[in-house]
Formats: C-alpha cells, structure tokens, sequence
C-alpha cells in the first residue's frame, strides 16, 4: 500500500514530457490531445471518414453482391 506522500512520485529524467498537442488532418480539422509526440498530423478523421460521414458506399468490383441477392432471392421464394 503507498503512502500519501508517495502516491505520484515517478523517476526523475527517464520519463518522456506528455505535453499538449493539437492533431491536424487533411481535411484541417484540428484536435487537441496529449501525447509525448511532438506533431500528429493524420490523414483521415472523423469529419471527413466515409463511414462516419454516411458516405460510405458499397463497391462491388466482382458482381458478389449481386449474386448473393440472386442466390437468396431464390430461396426466400421458394420457402414461400
């Protein structure tokens, strides 16, 4: 168990600095954060990510999709 007085003592000169920063994205939408790096620079955030902006969109490069629609389509008229 530690002591009060003991609670927050860490080494001294082999911890990094966790200094505050701010994260830039391509986009420019910034953020602030801590971190020991100096520079965070991103390319995709959550302001411009398809997933998180609803833009998302299917690609379907092989007909996989399409196939698989057919496939059940078939079944769900058959158990009907």
């Amino acid at each position: 168990m530690l002591t009060k007085d003991k609670e927050n003592v860490v080494k001294a000169g082999i911890h990094p600095k966790y200094e505050e920063l701010t994260v830039t994205c391509a986009c420019g939408a910034k953020y602030k954060t801590r971190s020991t790096n100096k520079v965070i620079a991103v390319e995709i955030c959550s302001n411009c990510h398809p997933f998180f902006t609803g833009k998302q969109k299917l690609v379907d490069t092989a007909g996989r999709v399409e196939r698989f629609r057919r496939k059940y389509e078939k079944v769900a008229k058959k158990s009907n």
